[in-house]
């Protein structure tokens, strides 16, 4: 099969790999129709995250069919159904999955990831095996897009859940910091939870354009932005700010915007060792700091139904496709935000 694959720091290229077979009892062998480029994607091919091994399939979000599954495969899909999944599996019975936390499933993988020879392969490929299938895959119902059931396994998903972890209510003033897909996913969230405002800082202007478009008002990510805030709050900064970029600077900005007693709400991943506010800034502050995982195979089953029915419009959020075996000028559009790319994905026969 041909899939976009890691080979160094800032290349991937489409190579040839052998095709995936069933491994376990509960696995699925899925042909992909569409696979998603993820800002995640972007921590290995800039190098911000070490340890991926050379020809891992890169991806963890992804909508195909199923070709094939495992003796015990156990939830009523079969060979030929629709399915998407969320960037990583989980097996639905252990303690985390019982409370929603699927992400932090004990038998969970993330798709994309193969280090040291362990791990899981992604889904930027013409065929993905899926472990504990059967409670990691989704039918996608009838009426719901390819792209909109990505955008469900991963980022409206994640967006959502950074709104709530920032505990949105109506009349709230917000801040999002960094407005690429997630990020402007988490506005549209916060403005259906009711949010009086949302503030949406990007340096980019084009994603600018497009979170005022969604109702939030646009700040250019500098010392200005931070002044407005300020100033719409009476001096006191946002109820809650939603850091989604995964940098010291933007963190600091969050810290700076941050009303005494807010709620910090970060998704994006930081590589970096230490905060870029202190202990005693924060204790002096009486924040609250609330960060992880996304647990994705719960909120798209929570999510997907008010998707169906139109009180979410995920249709505007896709900018870009390619074929597989552009894989390397996908992830140089992507990486560079070149011809206006917001959400990049491949597409199959």
């Amino acid at each position: 099969m041909k899939a976009a694959c890691f080979e160094s720091v800032g290349r991937v290229d489409c190579l040839q790999k052998p095709d995936p077979v069933i491994s376990g009892p509960r696995d699925a062998i899925v042909k992909v129709s569409m696979a998603g480029l993820c800002g995640s994607d972007l921590h290995p091919f800039f190098g911000r995250e070490a340890g991926l091994d050379r020809g891992t399939v890169m991806g963890h979000e992804m909508v195909g069919e199923i070709v094939e599954l495992g003796s015990s495969f156990g939830n009523g899909m079969q060979i030929g159904d629709r399915v998407f999944a969320p960037f990583s599996s989980h097996c639905g019975a252990c303690f985390y999955c019982e409370i929603g936390l699927t992400s932090r499933c004990t038998e969970g993988d993330l798709f994309g990831w193969v280090q040291a020879g362990v791990g899981l392969e992604g889904c930027q490929s013409e065929y993905v095996r899926v472990p504990i299938a059967d409670s990691t895959l989704m039918r996608v119902p009838d009426g719901l897009s390819d792209e909109s059931a990505l955008l469900l396994g991963d980022n409206f998903s994640t967006g959502y859940f950074c709104a709530e972890m920032a505990e949105v209510k109506p009349g709230g003033t917000y801040l999002v910091i960094g407005c690429g897909t997630v990020g402007l996913l988490a506005i549209l969230s916060a403005i259906g939870m009711g949010a009086k405002q949302v503030f949406a800082m990007d340096p980019v202007l084009e994603r600018r354009v497009m979170a005022e478009s969604l109702g939030a008002i646009p700040l250019d990510a500098n010392v200005v932005g931070r002044e407005t805030v300020l100033s719409a709050t009476s001096g006191r900064g946002a109820d809650a700010v939603m850091e989604l970029v995964g940098l010291p600077e933007a963190q600091r900005m969050a810290f700076d915007c941050l009303r005494p007693g807010g709620i910090m709400s970060v998704i994006g991943c930081h590589c970096t060792p230490n905060f870029s506010f202190s202990p005693v800034q924060a204790y002096d502050k009486n924040i609250t700091y609330r960060s992880g995982r996304c647990p994705a195979g719960h909120y798209m089953r929570l999510l997907v139904d008010r998707v169906v029915r139109g009180d979410f419009d995920l249709s505007p959020f896709i900018s870009h496709q390619f074929g597989i075996e552009e894989a390397e000028k996908a992830y140089q559009v992507f990486s560079t935000r070149a011809e206006g790319c917001l959400k990049a994905v491949f597409c199959f026969d």
